[in-house]
């Protein structure tokens, strides 16, 4: 049960600047039964968890960290104590971007006693599982603890799994003993860019993954995504999903499919009913990456109870990669600090056929990079053109779909404050494509980060990139040989390889294997010694 079910009047996946918080007589956050009718009579969700926990199921939710504002304003008392609200309340540290609750100030006995009553509640409903967030970036040391100690109080089986990313790595001892699970880097999705970036952190983390606690590279993207826009397929590749969900399972990382089930064709199915595949994600052991070579990547595992070794290996090289040389404007990072959030651009594009917008999302991991084209506008001859009034060849976007004369986030055009009276909303990564009229003389626009991002804590951090030729260079190439020792698995004489994903033998090796894997592509095998 994802964000905010204990909000009334939540139409979508967006945080309402005002909310509605349905709440007991003790401040806690329940389920609203506009919304979820068998919550009614104060029920909680203790029947939808009956009724999910009768399936074989588990049941797990979603909360934020701290206190709800409301609890706080009327200073209610907090369950099986002699605290109130405003004993525990931290207003200092509230989330920056989901304005529901106030921090929890962990340091006095009030504290604890708030996360005490809130999960001796979720236990007694029957939830398995919660992620709770605006833990992890920054980083809540003492909330993290305390919502620690309140599960383990009440007894019940109940994992933590703490969000959003990137969870500091020198926070890897302590969040490591008191959460299950944790997220390496900010919301991915379907961006080759971020996956590629994931294999440098599921490698950093590898010493804090074991039994109880696994560092989580968030969800697999995979299927029909975005379904509050009307769905869309994954925009990775069939290559690239394989190279997902090989690196998710040799590196052991959660798999939450972010997918419409429903809607899955065959080959999403496949990828996510593979036994084999999936007995290296759920069994494998002493998983570490066995060496990079630029682009070349190779993962080893060992396989319970026998002397095989599980072996992936990736083809991460870009066929095509950007020429930052052939853009006609190349900004330096805008973050929240740059003064006015954006950058006026102003250039020659005489005689050119073809405009491009870019947007760089840099390196921070952090995906509060809402920006705006802000009244992006082509003079010449005939005068002014907007170029909102014409229709884009392409146009992507990291999140959401590319919006005209509205932010990334459906609401009004505004960078530091100004309103803009017309322009394209997106989210890094972006590229939005244009057919350039006829005496199009120059281009100019106001590029910066909408209002939506810079009032977020973490992340709008971007770089704006023009192109009036196509920014990509290379070709489509065929598939690597990357070969492995095979003594560097420990074996010192011939093997028997076999594909897990094609679920066949490959055949006889000694001394090395090196597979073709083609580009953006992974293969996955299990090695056995004769």
């Amino acid at each position: 049960m994802d964000i905010q079910w204990y909000e009334s009047s939540a139409k979508d996946m967006y945080c309402p600047a005002n909310p509605v918080i349905v709440m007991d007589e003790f401040g806690r956050p329940q389920p609203t039964p506009n919304r979820h009718p068998s919550a009614a009579g104060g029920k909680g969700f203790k029947p939808l968890a009956d009724y999910v926990n009768d399936q074989g199921l588990k049941f797990g939710l979603h909360i934020m960290r701290g206190i709800p504002k409301p609890a706080v304003e009327h200073n209610l008392p907090i369950a099986n104590s002699t605290w109130h609200a405003a004993d525990a309340a931290d207003r200092s540290r509230p989330c920056g971007w989901c304005p529901d609750m106030w921090g929890v100030d962990t340091t006095k006995p009030a504290g604890q006693a708030w996360y005490d009553a809130l999960y001796q509640m979720f236990a007694d409903w029957g939830v398995d599982f919660v992620k709770c967030d605006d833990l992890s970036a920054p980083y809540q040391t003492g909330e993290v603890e305390a919502i620690r100690k309140a599960i383990d109080k009440t007894g019940r089986a109940m994992l933590l799994s703490t969000s959003p990313g990137a969870t500091p790595l020198g926070q890897g001892t302590h969040v490591a003993a008191n959460a299950n699970l944790w997220r390496i880097s900010g919301d991915f999705w379907d961006d080759w860019k971020a996956l590629k970036e994931q294999f440098e952190r599921v490698d950093h983390w590898t010493q804090f993954r074991g039994p109880g606690h696994w560092p989580d590279a968030d969800m697999l993207p995979l299927g029909t995504l975005r379904m509050w826009t009307g769905g869309e397929r994954t925009k990775f590749t069939r290559d690239e999903q394989i190279t997902m969900v090989t690196l998710w399972c040799i590196a052991r990382s959660p798999l939450m499919i972010g997918g419409q089930m429903p809607l899955n064709d065959a080959f999403t199915e496949s990828l996510l009913t593979n036994g084999e595949v999936l007995a290296v994600n759920q069994a494998s052991s002493n998983n570490h990456q066995l060496f990079r070579n630029g682009d070349q990547i190779a993962w080893v595992a060992d396989v319970p109870g026998s002397p095989d070794k599980y072996l992936a290996v990736f083809n991460a090289c870009d066929q095509r990669i950007l020429d930052e040389n052939r853009a006609v404007f190349r900004s330096d990072v805008v973050t929240r600090n740059t003064p006015g959030h954006a950058v006026d651009i102003d250039i020659d594009v005489t005689g050119a056929k073809q405009l491009w917008l870019m947007v760089d999302p840099t390196a921070d991991g952090f995906p509060m990079d809402h920006v705006d084209w802000a009244e992006p506008r082509l003079l010449g001859p005939q005068g002014e053109t907007k170029l909102t009034d014409l229709k884009w060849v392409s146009a992507s976007s990291g999140w959401e779909n590319v919006k005209v004369n509205r932010s990334i986030s459906g609401g009004e055009i505004l960078i530091d404050d100004w309103q803009a009276a017309y322009g394209l909303g997106t989210h890094a990564p972006s590229t939005i494509v244009y057919d350039l009229p006829a005496g199009a003389t120059r281009f100019k626009v106001k590029a910066g980060l909408d209002h939506g991002g810079t009032r977020q804590v973490g992340g709008a951090t971007v770089r704006f990139l023009v192109y009036t030729q196509e920014p990509m260079v290379g070709s489509d190439a065929p598939a690597m040989g990357i070969p492995v020792k095979l003594a560097e698995l420990g074996f010192q004489g011939p093997c028997q390889v076999r594909e897990l994903w094609k679920k066949e033998a490959v055949g006889e090796f000694s001394g090395t294997f090196a597979p073709e894997i083609p580009w953006h592509g992974a293969c996955l095998y299990r090695i056995s010694g004769k």
